[in-house]
C-alpha cells in the first residue's frame, strides 16, 4: 500500500489530532510501514529508521493543524519526503558521501562495470548507486508520480533541474542494467575459386 492511499476514519483523525494515544497508534500503524519503504528508497542505509522517527514526530506535531485539504496519506508523504531531502542535502551527508566516493572509487567502478557472473546489476542495487540527488529526483518522478514542478517546489530548485537529474540517473541506470553489446562476430570471407 501506498501513502497516498491511506486514510482513517473521521473519527479517530480527529482523536489523533487531539493527541490521544490510541489514534496515534492506528496513524503509525497505517504509515509505518509504507513511509519506511518510501523512506529506504530514496536514503537507503541505516538513517532510514532514524528519519521514520522524525517524520512522525513532524507529523504529531503538524496533525493538529491538518486541515483535511488533501489525503491523510498524502499530507505525511509530504512531510516524509521532506525529511528524506533534509538528510539528502545535509552538509554532513554531503561530505560523507564524497568521502565514500573517493575511498571507494576503483571497487564501485569495478563493481558497476563488471557485474558477478555476468549478470545485469539489479535494479535497487543501481538506485543506491546514484548520487543521493538524483536518487530523489527518479524516485519521486517515477514512482511517486510527482510532476518535475512539484520536484521543483519540494526543493526550492527550477522545473529544469529536475527534469536534468531525472535525465542523467536514467542514462546511468541504463549503461548499468543493459547488457553490453555482443560484439560482432567477424564476417566469414568467401574464398573464390580462381581461374
Amino acid at each position: 500500500m501506498r501513502l497516498n492511499d491511506i486514510d482513517l476514519s473521521p473519527a479517530t483523525l480527529a482523536l489523533a489530532r487531539s493527541g490521544d494515544e490510541a489514534a496515534l497508534g492506528a496513524f503509525y500503524a497505517a504509515c509505518a510501514r509504507p513511509a519506511y519503504t518510501l523512506i529506504r528508497r530514496i536514503v537507503p542505509g541505516p538513517a532510514a529508521e532514524d528519519l521514520l522517527q522524525e517524520a512522525f514526530l513532524d507529523a504529531i506535531r503538524g496533525l493538529p493543524g491538518f486541515r483535511g485539504e488533501v489525503p491523510l496519506g498524502a499530507w505525511f508523504r509530504r512531510i516524509v519526503v521532506h525529511r528524506c531531502y533534509g538528510h539528502v542535502r545535509s552538509p554532513w551527508q554531503r561530505s560523507r558521501a564524497w568521502l565514500e566516493d573517493v575511498l571507494a572509487a576503483g571497487d564501485e567502478r569495478g563493481a558497476l562495470a563488471a557485474p558477478a557472473a555476468g549478470l545485469g546489476l539489479d535494479l535497487e542495487r543501481a538506485l543506491e548507486r546514484l548520487a543521493p540527488a538524483a536518487r530523489l529526483v527518479v524516485w519521486l518522478h517515477d514512482v511517486e508520480g510527482y510532476t518535475h514542478e512539484e520536484i521543483a517546489a519540494l526543493t526550492a530548485r527550477t522545473p529544469s533541474y529536475s527534469k536534468s537529474q531525472l535525465a542523467r540517473a536514467h542514462a546511468r541506470l541504463r549503461d548499468w542494467l543493459e547488457p553490453a553489446p555482443a560484439a560482432p562476430a567477424p564476417a566469414a570471407c568467401a574464398l573464390e575459386d580462381g581461374p
